[in-house]
Parts: structure tokens; sequence; C-alpha cells
């Protein structure tokens, strides 16, 4: 099991955001975090990757905590953030670099992927641009390029398709799909329920920092007989507060 999230407690100041949220992610699986804005979402996703100390609980990957080993846990994960986060005084060929050093990647193993994404993304010929060259979709295939470069056991992914054309989102899709194929799992965040429903192998419902639901959408239809078939149905649903 890749992520174990047990009884996590935590947000910004005293006041807890997050109340009991238990969840796990197991190898080679991609689970939707799904919830209006305010549910807890990139709340969750801070904690996780180590940007916030829990008030108690524990987050786990591949069973290490971020207070055994600081270096080892971020090593095993990769982070694609909604908006792109760009330094303006390196190209794109020094943000890779960067992430080569950071991760203690192999050089040419890491080029030899770089290279492929940067194809595949249409950005080779774009290694000595600076990012207040690239637009929003350019700056957010920087970071799809350097999370998937690594060697990182969990790719977490906050709102991706935001400002990607959909050859892009097809690429992004594809690239998942090839990480879980290899064992590597997902944690995806989005507002796009008609595309995680097609491609998630289950969801996890958050709302007011608790954890609504957790399954797959077939366990999702049973739970919630009257709110129709669809994610984007039991999700409205839920969100007006049906049941």
């Amino acid at each position: 099991m890749t992520l174990k999230v047990t009884d996590l407690v935590g947000g910004y100041s005293q006041v807890p955001v997050l109340k009991n949220v238990n969840f796990d992610i197991k190898d080679g699986e991609l689970v939707g975090l799904i919830g209006l804005n305010g549910a807890g979402k990139s709340t969750t996703i801070n904690h996780i990757i180590g940007l916030l100390k829990p008030f108690s609980g524990s987050i786990k990957i591949n069973d290490l905590t971020i207070n055994e080993d600081v270096d080892g846990y971020k090593k095993q994960i990769a982070y694609i953030p909604e908006s792109p986060i760009v330094y303006k005084e390196l190209t794109l060929k020094e943000h890779i670099e960067m992430t080569i050093m950071a991760y203690n990647l192999d050089v040419d193993l890491a080029w030899n992927k770089a290279n492929e994404l940067l194809k595949m993304f249409r950005l080779e010929n774009k290694l000595d641009w600076f990012p207040d060259n690239f637009s929003k979709g350019m700056r957010q295939k920087v970071m799809i390029v350097c999370a998937f470069i690594t060697d990182a056991d969990l790719y977490v992914i906050d709102e991706p398709f935001l400002g990607l054309d959909p050859l892009a989102v097809d690429d992004l899709l594809n690239l998942i799909d090839k990480k879980k194929r290899e064992g590597k799992s997902i944690l995806m965040s989005t507002h796009v329920l008609d595309t995680a429903e097609k491609f998630c192998d289950r969801f996890v419902l958050l709302h007011d920092g608790h954890v609504r639901m957790e399954g797959n959408i077939d366990e999702l239809r049973n739970a919630f007989p009257d709110a129709g078939e669809s994610l984007n149905d039991i999700y409205l649903s839920l969100a007006k507060g049906g049941e």
C-alpha cells in the first residue's frame, strides 16, 4: 500500500479543517479526491506533501512517516500543483536539471525521459526559454515534465486539467495510465468529474473536512441510490445536502 492516511486532523490554524480523515491508495491505483471548494482537498494534499504538520493522526508512504525521514519521505512524492510553481530566473532546461539534482536521479536516464516528455508536450525546442515566455498551459506542462522524470512512488496531482489543451490532457492521462501499469500510485484532485469517472479506480469524497464516502463508482451508486448514475449526479446530490 503506497499511501495510508489515518485519523488525520489538521489545518492552518488552531481550528482544524480536516477531522479524522482516513483513506489509502494501493499500488498501481488512481484515486480521485472530490469535494466542493473549502471541503479540505488542498489541505489534505498539503499535509501529504509535507507543507503542513498534522494536529494528530498519521500519514505514511510505503510505511514511512515524514518524522522518521524527511528526505526519504519527500523523494517518494512527485507533486503537480494547481498553479504552476516556476522560477523566473531558470530556463526550462534548468528546471529539469534542478529536479534531477533534488531527486538525485541518474542524469542520462532522467534526460532520456525528459526528452520523450518534452517532445510529447511540444516543448523540445523551448529548453532555453524562461517562464515569462510560457503560457499557463505551457507552465503546467513544465510541472508535468519535471514530475514524470522522477522515480516517485506517489504522484499527487492537483486540478491538472486547468489550462491544458485537449491533446495535452490526453497525453497526461496516458502518462498516468503508464505509471499505474508500473505500479505507481496517483492521488488526483479534480472538478472534471466526467474524466475522473472514466479514469479513477476509486474516489474519496470530502465534505466539510470529513470523508463522506470512499469507494469505486459502483459502491458510490449503491450508497446513494437516489442520487443518480454518474459521478457528477452523485457529487451534486451530496453537495446540495441530499442522501
